[in-house]
């Protein structure tokens, strides 16, 4: 297992819970998805969420759009 702080934090969407930033990643092994662990800006909560919940929010100056619906039905 193993805990890696992430700096800086990152912004992120978690399915069903909303936008906050990422400070923190559990790696519990092969078999197991990451654990992301998340601040979220609406309620101030701290989650774990795993890997397929979490997404990164757009950027633009990186060339990250946001997914159209058509695309994130297919994943």
């Amino acid at each position: 297992m193993s805990f890696t702080q992430l700096n800086p934090a990152m912004p992120v969407s978690v399915e069903g819970n909303g936008q906050g930033y990422a400070f923190a990643v559990i790696d519990y092994g092969q078999e197991h998805n990451l654990i992301w662990v998340v601040a979220l800006n609406a309620s101030g909560e701290i989650w774990c969420s795993p890997n397929p919940k979490v997404r990164m929010l757009n950027n633009w100056t990186m060339g990250r759009q946001v997914p159209s619906p058509a695309r994130m039905a297919a994943e």
